[in-house]
């Protein structure tokens, strides 16, 4: 797997560079339609018209019947009372649009648009095209099939390098995603932790800028990860820990550091979890796959940024050897953890990873990782859950969140909520003995490995995977939050 490209390119032009003969997007508003420079009179009279009905919402005009150089799609613009969350969706569906109607190279007259006002429309426009394009077909070739659009020129009367940086950032972050969902989407006997590990060195190899570490399960011993390596005990395939370091910023400066759960498949381990929608659990790895997916974009993007990032990879399998609930083990930090549940075991994961990080001197570290279901219950799939110990950190997440359109919600991390994890047999259990606040002790649990610098945690359980059936995938997220926070603090 490389740099996933799902279109050959997305670039800015100007209007005189368009291609004449190649497919047009015009979008469409009562006021500024009048002064479109694209078209003579007696057309935005035709489209004036069409459009007077409130309810249309798309034209198409054909070269061979209105005297146009080549084939024009007109769309009802953004509406103005529309709330901002619904832009995602109206842009991927031009996108797939045109995909269905077998466009191959398209012009996205950008500035007719009234959210062109905007900074970041060029930069939506960029990255939701590389997205709608995106195919999985690692393990089966028909979903090539319907295919077209390659290539998407974003055209503007006047263009600049701010502009075109944007346009840049934008297919970035597109391709960023697309490469964490296709590591996500393969199915968890192809994408095993030593099938991503030699992934991410393909990777660095491939766009270049950040160097890889990858420990083994014998430099992990003598690191005493007890905890990461009591998750993958009982399997065969060998735990790996990989780190990205990318060196963009200037010398001495203290690192952002990304850390991401990856769990490549999540049985429970003995605390077995209930078979319908088991599959879906080879996305536990997805806070491992936005890290990496988010390092390809920073690296690509050349940002001026010290930027580490460090993925924990297993399986975690019921067997002979496996973990057992109540057995006790000690984890890098020293602390011991009573493991009261293997199907909590991501915690596990991420506290070996969070305290090896440190040697890194990080400025703020994040973590992502699809920890609870609780906080599907509480959040639903749509928003990440965010809680840390330095408020200016959460509160530069939750404003990437917003301005990425990948929401994330603060949920308390109190002192009163430590005592859920009071253990009689170690330093810490590694679940509360109920039901309550799940997602909040899963940060509790965390929190206590992550004293020694300004941490902030993101469980993505509700957002990092969607759908049922032949709809269910990888959404990405929150490769765009991830980005958004980096580009915004280096």
């Amino acid at each position: 797997m490389a740099f996933y490209k799902a279109l050959e390119k997305v670039e800015l032009k100007k209007y005189s560079e368009a291609g004449s003969e190649d497919f047009g997007v015009v979008f469409y508003s009562k006021g500024s339609f009048k002064s479109n420079k694209l078209f003579d009179n007696e057309i935005k009279k035709k489209v004036s018209n069409f459009f007077e009905d409130e309810k249309k919402t798309s034209l198409m005009l054909s070269k061979e019947f209105s005297q146009l150089n080549s084939d024009f799609l007109f769309v009802k613009d953004f509406a103005k009372d529309k709330p901002d969350h619904k832009i995602e969706g109206w842009i991927t569906g031009l996108f797939n649009n045109l995909d269905s109607m077998g466009v191959e190279s398209v012009n996205i007259y950008a500035d007719t648009s009234i959210l062109y006002q905007q900074s970041n429309f060029l930069f939506n426009l960029a990255k939701y095209a590389e997205k709608s394009a995106y195919r999985y077909t690692d393990t089966n070739p028909n979903t090539k099939k319907g295919k077209k659009l390659n290539s998407v020129s974003l055209c503007v009367e006047k263009t600049s390098a701010a502009a075109a940086r944007t346009v840049e950032l934008g297919l970035n972050v597109g391709r960023g995603a697309n490469t964490a969902r296709n590591l996500g989407n393969r199915p968890a006997n192809h994408a095993t932790p030593t099938y991503i590990a030699n992934q991410v060195t393909a990777l660095a190899k491939e766009i270049g800028g950040f160097k890889v570490e990858i420990l083994e399960e014998k430099d992990m011993e003598k690191l005493g990860m007890g905890s990461l390596l009591s998750v993958s005990r009982g399997s065969v395939e060998p735990a790996k820990l990989v780190t990205m370091q990318y060196n963009g910023g200037k010398k001495g400066d203290k690192p952002i550091v990304l850390v991401g759960k990856g769990v490549t498949f999540d049985t429970g381990g003995i605390s077995l979890k209930p078979s319908p929608k088991m599959d879906e659990m080879k996305w536990d790895m997805s806070g491992a796959g936005s890290v990496i997916g988010t390092m390809c974009a920073v690296a690509e993007s050349k940002l001026p940024v010290n930027l580490v990032c460090a993925v924990g990879l297993t399986e975690n399998m019921p067997a002979g050897n496996a973990t057992k609930p109540g057995d006790v083990v000690t984890s890098m930090s020293g602390q011991t953890i009573e493991v009261l549940n293997t199907d909590a075991e991501g915690r596990l994961v991420l506290c070996d990873v969070l305290t090896y990080i440190e040697k890194f001197d990080p400025k703020v570290v994040i973590d992502t990782a699809t920890l609870t279901g609780a906080v599907v219950v509480a959040l639903g799939s749509v928003a990440a859950g965010v809680m840390g110990n330095d408020q200016k950190l959460v509160d530069k997440i939750l404003e990437a969140g917003h301005a990425s359109g990948e929401k994330a919600w603060q949920l308390p991390l109190w002192d009163e909520y430590q005592s859920y994890l009071d253990s009689n047999f170690a330093d810490i259990a590694n679940i509360a003995p109920g039901r309550a606040a799940g997602t909040i002790e899963g940060g509790c649990f965390i929190s206590r490995f992550t004293e020694n610098y300004k941490w902030a945690h993101i469980d993505i359980a509700g957002v990092a995977d969607i759908g049922d059936g032949p709809k269910k995938g990888s959404t990405g997220k929150p490769v765009g939050l991830l980005f958004e926070f980096v580009n915004s603090n280096k």
